[in-house]
């Protein structure tokens, strides 16, 4: 028998139609209807799941997502991400399935790009139907769940060891496996999930029921085909996907100018070396519609920084980079003509045409080469998002928000008082960048519907005691439009414990654009104010916290979006009073002097004129585009800005 070590790309289907370019245009009503039905049946698919899981990570604070494919494996539904279903289609052809088959993976590099770490565990679902002239069903559809679970081994807590150098330090990797046959159970791969498992009870629970959730899925769009036909649900699947393609070229591909843009940003830290710029670059390219290939965008990474030693890579230039286009796709609705329409805006399928990914070759961040560890790959894949913000700023002149960072994961483990060990990690969100025409929101996070775990459940199941949530202050970058706040956490522990942390944004921060400031980076502090104060690294895995000890967590403020002097008075005068800016802030970012009436803060107008002046009359001639922070001046040798960060470089 010859085992592979190294595995082979394949080749990506693309995206393609299921009925003629000339067939039969389907009753538009019908289509609202299809849809509507589509996303319901997601929803009904995550909240049985959210009811019927028992790790905190899943039912408390919602980290899974789930998603519908055709039997093309074109992402139906319009969440902005969902796993692929290609790398299952590659080991198991499609003739081969039955009704009641589950299959399941969670191998970063054997799942197309569509698994980022190991704790991200995917079951997939066929949908069966009978199609015209056929006598048994077949294939029709797909449902796909995938969350991060609390363990799957590995050599911390967690499964996300921050100075891991290879994937096998990072738990068990498993291929595309039939996890259920035809309804039965495969107790034996079971088994040996949750014996890698520190909380074999939760995974097990939690994949019950993921796996329930899709079958009870499948059942409701197998309703579907039967009510209205196979050919007839295909053509609605089509006329959908043509309808995010049009909209998507007509409403925002026409915004950005035809040309070409370069960006970069950074990773800080990979938990191997020491503080460094882990570059990811992307040069933009706008073409018309009288080119070749028709009218796109052309993302190209490369000058993207070699793979890092320690778990920060993503396997991104799998299946032609298709999940990272469904990942990358949502930042471009900010050009949205209002934020009711971007809100409108399906992200599915339909996006894949209009972008074209061209990667590295393979060693870098974003094309590792196996088994690089992959468990941190958040710094990268977020900040590619913030990447493609900064280089569509620069095309249209800065009607993007500024930067963001709002996943984050903390968290503490130890045994509890009757003696049982524990895990608790949340998923902590941060402030979102200030925008063109509002402030940056407080305390989002990047995954659609996850939250933070709520103190009662947390005190009345861990030991330890919640003693501040709240937002941070001055976190959010100054602008004409603030940058969104972070959250403060004082955590006391009662019994002791280890605290863990996996997050990027420590040194640098959060930039802001168009004359608006970069936002407050994370920081982890143990006793603050008291005579044992130290901080922790962003990125570790076991700080030891002694009980009484109070470890204090801040997490990101968004950038700030355009000149803070030109942020009305009473608009800064507001947020000191609501307590999102301190009088020292009012008056050292926004040039806003305060006195105090009845107690509460008052602008005094004649000073904040004077200092508004003079804080414009100190200023350089030739200000960057973005402004990135003092963090990376500390990272780059001394240079205050970056190659491209000014807007006609």
């Amino acid at each position: 028998m010859t085992v592979t070590t190294e595995p082979v790309a394949v080749q990506a289907v693309k995206p393609y139609r299921l009925t003629p370019v000339d067939g039969t245009t389907p009753d538009p009503v019908l289509v609202e209807i299809v849809a509507g039905y589509l996303a319901s049946v997601e929803m009904e698919v995550e909240t049985s799941i959210s009811r019927t899981s028992r790790s905190p990570m899943i039912r408390d604070a919602h980290d899974f997502r789930a998603g519908i494919h055709d039997r093309n494996l074109r992402k139906l539904t319009g969440r902005s991400y969902s796993a692929l279903v290609h790398p299952v289609a590659r080991d198991f052809p499609l003739d081969t399935m039955k009704p009641g088959d589950v299959y399941f993976h969670n191998d970063v590099y054997l799942s197309e790009g569509g698994i980022g770490h190991l704790p991200d565990l995917c079951v997939t679902v066929p949908v069966f139907a009978t199609r015209p002239g056929e006598t048994e069903p077949s294939v029709v559809a797909f449902v796909q769940a995938f969350g991060h679970h609390d363990d799957i081994g590995g050599c911390c807590p967690g499964s996300m060891p921050s100075g891991a150098t290879t994937v096998y330090e990072e738990g068990l990797m498993v291929p595309p496996i039939k996890l259920w046959d035809q309804g039965v159970p495969n107790e034996a791969a079971l088994r040996i999930m949750t014996r890698n498992s520190r909380m074999p009870d939760a995974l097990a629970a939690d994949l019950d029921a993921e796996c329930s959730a899709c079958l009870m899925g499948a059942r409701r769009l197998t309703e579907l085909f039967e009510r209205y036909g196979c050919d007839t649900v295909e053509a609605c699947f089509d006329a959908m996907m043509d309808a995010t393609t049009e909209t998507y070229r007509r409403e925002i591909l026409s915004k950005i100018p035809k040309g070409e843009y370069t960006w970069e940003d950074y990773a800080e830290h990979d938990g191997v070396d020491e503080p460094m710029l882990h570059r990811q670059r992307i040069t933009l390219t706008k073409t018309g519609p009288e080119d070749e290939g028709g009218e796109r965008l052309i993302l190209d990474f490369n000058g993207t920084g070699p793979q890092a030693k320690g778990p920060i890579n993503h396997c991104g230039d799998y299946a032609d980079g298709n999940f990272l286009i469904k990942w990358l796709a949502p930042i471009l609705r900010n050009l949205a003509d209002s934020p009711e329409r971007m809100a409108e805006l399906d992200v599915n399928e339909g996006v894949v045409p209009l972008i074209e990914m061209k990667f590295p070759e393979k060693g870098t961040l974003i094309t590792p080469i196996f088994p690089a560890p992959t468990n941190a790959r958040t710094f990268v894949i977020l900040r590619l998002l913030g990447v493609l913000a900064g280089v569509v700023a620069k095309a249209v002149d800065g009607n993007m928000p500024a930067d963001q960072e709002t996943i984050r994961y903390t968290g503490v483990y130890g045994e509890d008082f009757d003696g049982h060990s524990y895990l608790m990690r949340e998923v902590l969100g941060g402030g979102s960048g200030g925008r063109h025409y509002a402030d940056g929101e407080d305390t989002i996070h990047v995954v659609p519907d996850s939250r933070n775990l709520p103190t009662e459940f947390t005190e009345s199941r861990f030991p330890f005691i919640v003693e501040k949530l709240g937002l941070a202050k001055d976190s959010g970058g100054a602008g004409r439009y603030r940058g969104g706040l972070g959250y403060e956490k004082h955590i006391r522990m009662l019994k002791d414990a280890n605290f863990m942390s996996i997050a990027d944004r420590s040194i640098l921060s959060c930039w802001g654009v168009k004359g608006g400031k970069a936002g407050r980076p994370f920081s982890v502090v143990l006793d603050p104010g008291g005579p044992n104060e130290r901080e922790f690294d962003a990125l570790t895995d076991a700080e030891p916290i002694k009980a009484g000890e109070v470890v204090r967590i801040r997490t990101t403020g968004g950038g700030g979006w355009g000149d803070p002097l030109d942020r009305p008075i009473e608009e800064v005068v507001r947020d000191v009073l609501w307590g999102k800016v301190s009088a020292e802030g009012a008056r050292a970012d926004y040039g806003v002097v305060l006195t105090s009436s009845a107690g509460e803060p008052v602008a005094d107008a004649d000073a904040t004129e004077a200092l508004r002046e003079q804080m414009r009359g100190s200023r350089g001639l030739d200000e960057p585009f973005f402004d990135r922070g003092p963090g990376y001046e500390r990272l780059s040798g001394g240079a205050k800005f970056a190659e491209f960060d000014f807007i006609d470089r």
